[in-house]
């Protein structure tokens, strides 16, 4: 009996039963050095069955030349044996895991900032910065930290202006735009009120920083409107009427970013008087059309949704086909006022790069224009991107008016 249930177990031969306690101690000893706790548990589990195997003997017959004691303890040290290797492995460390885990969070993130707007914000307030530039010399360290004092801030605004609306926004982006991290359910509505208080706090504490009162008035502004478009409560969630709607992109687009970000550079950063020159004056009305453009535009992809909701947008109340007509006679009207200013100043080089560029830019539009399918989304979504970057071609040219 000793001899079949020693042959069981390999690693316990030296122990036998009344055997030497130290012996029985150093083995323990090793076996701990060598095993996991849970290998430990299976061999005081098993000396106990060898010390009570003499009484119970009786209670065990052979079957087939074996003993049915075996086979229990056979199962015992098999079944805490597998259990003790899943337990007891540790989990491997795979970089290509955390890899792409951090791919994931960024490109989120990404998403949730929508990115078309952040390059425009950017764009535009770099290109009225430098209409503030008079002399060559005004490029300096002084006028890229004025820069990036502006753009940071009214960064961190745009995100929480975009955010707010997608929170605003969940049911219907779920039909409208599903790729979005809230209506996908990559964020949680925590995780979105997290992201949108704590870059409209640093934004405004940026601006405390600075002491840049245009700049404050900006973002303060931005801040407002933003909140009243987007925010679903008694009187606001201006969005659903599409005229104030309209008149909220118009004012931040084109009347908030020209007029306060050009002042932030000429009296913050300069310390100059307060002027209006004509590069403003043409910056500020050729956005309020291609503002225009744009409050009317993004709705048109969007219909489907807003129809379910009932936001009252012009694309829900007149059809996608005459807005969009509006909005591509619109822009092609800016371009040719556009040419005009441009033959008419002084400059050679500036009525050279405002003429040519703007040619080029209605010439464009028009042929994009041309083979838009107003049935497909994909295809109305992708025009809409393609306003977006006349819009950033646009404040490259600004500089040049003159």
């Amino acid at each position: 009996m000793d001899s079949v249930l020693v042959g069981s177990f390999p690693k316990a031969s030296p122990l036998t039963i009344g055997g030497n306690y130290w012996r029985t101690k150093h083995c323990a000893a090793v076996y701990h050095a060598k095993a996991t706790w849970h290998k430990r548990k299976v061999l005081k589990e098993y000396n106990f069955l060898r010390i009570q195997q003499s009484s119970l003997n009786h209670h065990y017959k052979r079957i087939d030349g074996v003993c049915t004691c075996q086979k229990c303890n056979i199962k015992f040290i098999v079944k805490a044996t597998s259990e003790q290797s899943f337990e007891a492995e540790p989990q491997a460390f795979d970089p290509k895991s955390i890899s792409d885990s951090v791919k994931h969070s960024v490109d989120a993130f990404y998403r949730f900032s929508r990115p078309h707007t952040v390059i425009g914000t950017a764009l535009s307030i770099i290109s009225v910065s430098l209409l503030a530039v008079e002399k060559l010399s005004d490029i300096s360290p002084l006028f890229f930290i004025g820069v990036l004092e502006a753009v940071v801030a009214a960064l961190f605004m745009n995100i929480y202006i975009v955010g707010l609306n997608q929170l605003s926004d969940i049911e219907i982006d779920k039909i409208n735009k599903p790729y979005l991290p809230l209506a996908s359910g990559e964020y949680s509505f925590g995780t979105g009120v997290a992201i949108v208080t704590s870059f409209s706090i640093m934004s405004f504490w940026l601006v405390w920083v600075v002491g840049s009162w245009p700049l404050f008035w900006a973002l303060f502004a931005s801040f407002v409107l933003g909140t009243a478009y987007s925010i679903n409560v008694p009187m606001l969630r201006w969005k659903r009427f599409a005229v104030l709607a309209a008149m909220c992109i118009l004012v931040v687009r084109a009347v908030i970013v020209q007029l306060a970000f050009f002042l932030h550079m000429q009296i913050h950063v300069y310390k100059r008087a307060a002027v209006f020159s004509k590069p403003l004056i043409f910056a500020t009305a050729f956005m309020s059309f291609f503002s225009v453009v744009i409050a009317l535009f993004k709705d048109i992809p969007d219909i489907e949704g807003d129809k379910v909701f009932g936001i009252q947008s012009f694309s829900v109340c007149l059809g996608q086909k005459p807005v969009f007509w509006t909005c591509v006679t619109l822009l092609e009207i800016a371009y040719g006022v556009a040419l005009l200013v441009g033959a008419a100043s002084t400059c050679l080089w500036s009525k050279i790069v405002t003429g040519l560029g703007h040619a080029v830019l209605a010439s464009l539009l028009w042929y994009h224009a041309k083979s838009v399918d107003l049935k497909s989304k994909a295809s109305i979504t992708s025009f809409y991107m393609f306003i977006w970057k006349l819009f950033y071609a646009e404040y490259l040219l600004i500089p040049f008016v003159r």
